[in-house]
C-alpha cells in the first residue's frame, strides 16, 4: 500500500469513528444550506481587508501580482449584494496571495453569524481560492454552535469586482454537514 493510501485509510477510519461517537452521544447529523454575500473592501475610510505583510525586495513583475502578501479580513456577510443589505455576520481571518503565475489565494476564515437562527454559530473555511475564476469551490473544515463539527463545500460566484480598488462582492452557496 502506498503511503498516501495508508493516510487516506487512517483518515476514513477516524471520520467513521467520530460519526459513531457522535451518534452514541445522541447527536444527529444534519444538512444546512446557506446563501449570503461576502464584501471584501480594500478601499475607502473603513476597509474590511487590510494588508498585514508583504515580502521585501520583490522584482517589479512579482510586485504587480502581490505574491507573498498577507491580508487580514473582517468582511461583512449580507443577505444581498448591496452594501446596505441586512448584515448577517462577518468573516474573520486572513488570506495569502500564494500564486506566482496567477492570483491564487489561500483563505483561512471563520464565518460567524450574529443574527437569525444561526446567531452565535460559525463555520470555518481553509482552502485554495482561485480568485480569477468566476465560479469556484472551497472546503469547509469545521464549525461551532449550530454547525458543530461541520464539513462541506462553499460554492463561490464573483458577483462584482472593482479592478481599480480590488473591492469585491462574492456570492456564497454553502452546504454544511454537521451535528446537533
Amino acid at each position: 500500500m502506498a503511503r498516501s493510501d495508508g493516510r487516506l485509510l487512517v483518515f476514513a477510519v477516524a471520520v467513521s469513528l467520530l460519526a459513531i461517537q457522535c451518534q452514541s452521544f445522541g447527536m444527529k447529523q444534519k444538512v444546512t444550506n446557506l446563501h449570503f454575500f461576502f464584501h471584501d473592501i480594500l478601499s475607502g475610510d473603513k476597509p474590511t481587508s487590510v494588508r498585514l505583510a508583504a515580502p521585501k525586495n520583490l522584482s517589479s513583475l512579482v510586485k504587480e501580482k502581490l505574491f507573498g502578501t498577507m491580508f487580514v479580513i473582517d468582511d461583512p456577510l449580507t443577505e444581498g449584494p448591496e452594501a446596505d443589505s441586512k448584515v448577517l455576520g462577518s468573516a474573520q481571518g486572513y488570506y495569502i496571495i500564494s500564486g506566482q503565475d496567477s492570483p491564487m489565494l489561500v483563505l483561512a476564515a471563520d464565518y460567524g453569524f450574529t443574527t437569525g437562527p444561526y446567531n452565535g454559530s460559525s463555520f470555518s473555511l481553509f482552502s485554495r481560492n482561485p480568485v480569477m475564476d468566476t465560479d469556484r469551490e472551497l472546503s469547509v473544515v469545521g464549525g461551532r454552535g449550530a454547525f458543530r463539527m461541520a464539513q462541506g463545500i462553499a460554492k463561490l460566484h464573483t458577483h462584482s469586482i472593482d479592478a481599480a480598488t480590488g473591492d469585491a462582492v462574492v456570492e456564497y452557496n454553502v452546504t454544511l454537514f454537521h451535528y446537533e
